[in-house]
């Protein structure tokens, strides 16, 4: 938003935190479109079942096949749920997903071992779980799915990895007897306001301020010519290290090194790490940060 902000004049901040607040929820919304086609998957194995079962000569594992990626208490805990459910048809969710990719992709998964001796095994919700995240690591992999999640919800391209982590927490919480143990995922209020909104406020208003702090800084670095994503960073930083006392300086110092990786150039990491560095230890000297709360390394002492 705060780049979108620096590009487009006619923006104004208040569109910018609404489109902030849609982008939160968007990332939720993918969230519980991953589950959804993750099931969507597994119930092709019913399918699977009755085509195995219908065979003039079935094989020996035809005859022992059932359809257990689908029917175990895991998925079944999730395909029970009333309130989740509900939720699903209120996003209309079965007008989103394309049933025929999920049967590719089923397919392919068919073919793996690691399936064939599930099928084969007694099994119970531990053996459940692995091959579910090990059907899940699949998906990740297929393109496929990742088209379907991007086609449907492009901040899969950025919220990938937050979403992964998600549903292998949510799966390993499987079976829940709460109805509405997915709500735990649900964004915060202090997280998504009291951080972010603030964080992107304080940032656009104090641009012109942020800006005389990192000057000092940069020595024989021309701020003009700097990446704009690399300044729009580091003036984030500050402004997280002014209002958000909370958070140890390294912890905000190593978060936004993180953020560059992903959003900025290949070098700027370490102008961050470099420039974050120096503004930092400026801020200790100056009394805004608390040097015990900094959490940064001491500088080794001369011999």
């Amino acid at each position: 938003m705060l780049f979108t902000l620096s590009r487009d004049e006619e923006l104004k901040l208040g569109n910018a935190v609404i489109n902030y607040r849609n982008s939160v929820k968007e990332s939720y919304d993918l969230l519980l479109f991953c589950m959804y086609n993750l099931i969507a998957i597994t119930e092709v194995s019913v399918e699977d079942e009755k085509k195995r079962k219908s065979k003039h000569l079935p094989l020996e594992f035809d005859k022992l096949f059932k359809a257990k990626l689908y029917k175990n208490p895991l998925i079944q805990s999730l395909v029970n749920n009333n309130v989740l459910q509900a939720e699903f048809r209120k996003m209309d969710l079965q007008s989103k997903i394309d049933l025929d990719y999920c049967k590719k992709i089923y397919q392919e998964f068919a073919k793996e071992a690691s399936y064939k001796e599930f099928i084969k095994a007694k099994t119970g919700d531990a053996e459940t779980l692995e091959i579910l995240l090990e059907l899940f690591r699949l998906c990740r992999r297929n393109e496929l799915f990742n088209e379907a999640m991007e086609d449907k919800y492009p901040v899969w391209l950025d919220d990938k990895s937050l979403i992964i982590g998600a549903i292998k927490k949510w799966l390993k919480a499987l079976p829940s007897e709460s109805n509405e143990q997915y709500k735990s995922f649900t964004p915060d209020q202090e997280t998504v306001k009291e951080f972010g909104e603030m964080l992107l406020d304080y940032t656009h208003k104090n641009d012109a301020d942020l800006l005389e702090r990192i000057k000092p800084t940069l020595e024989n670095w021309d701020h003009e010519r700097l990446a704009i994503v690399d300044m729009i960073l580091l003036k984030m930083a500050i402004s997280e290290l002014l209002n958000f006392s909370s958070i140890p300086a390294k912890v905000t110092l190593n978060e936004y090194v993180e953020v560059s990786k992903q959003y900025s150039t290949a070098k700027s990491k370490d102008f961050i790490n470099g420039i974050l560095d120096k503004i930092i230890r400026t801020m200790i000297e100056n009394g805004e940060i608390e040097k015990g709360a900094a959490g940064l390394d001491e500088k080794p002492k001369k011999a």
